[in-house]
């Protein structure tokens, strides 16, 4: 795991309502997989082909991430619209990498990130 689990615990309680409540970041509905409960989280989401692309800061073992992965789906808010995603899937580095526009800053190497998370757009309709 890059970042330790402690620091995702703070971020949760004091950046996380921050974030949302002033809509400075993209911001990921999702559904507990076992609790049922809706939440919202702030994202550092990138937009490639056909969908979305997250970067797993504290790995693919975060509640949001098993969460996403057991519903198939979730909801993003961005640039003022809500987005439908659908089949997540957990990828590495060079896929990650291959799907980021060029002018996308990559984490650094200091932080070891291998894991992302991609989602496709849903079928309007």
């Amino acid at each position: 795991m890059p970042m330790p689990r402690w620091l995702g615990h703070v971020n949760k309680r004091v950046f996380n309502p921050w974030a949302i409540k002033n809509d400075k970041y993209p911001v990921l509905t999702h559904v507990g997989r076992s609790s049922g409960t809706t939440y919202r989280t702030p994202m550092d989401a990138h937009p490639v082909e056909g969908g979305y692309l997250f970067i797993l800061v504290y790995g693919s073992r975060s509640d949001w991430v098993r969460n996403v992965l057991a519903a198939g789906k979730a909801r993003l808010w961005v640039d003022g619209e809500n987005v439908d995603l659908t089949a997540p899937r957990v990828v590495g580095e060079e896929e990650a990498f291959q799907a980021l526009a060029d002018d996308v800053k990559r984490p650094p190497k200091s932080l070891r990130i291998k894991e992302f998370l991609r989602m496709d757009l849903a079928a309007v309709g």
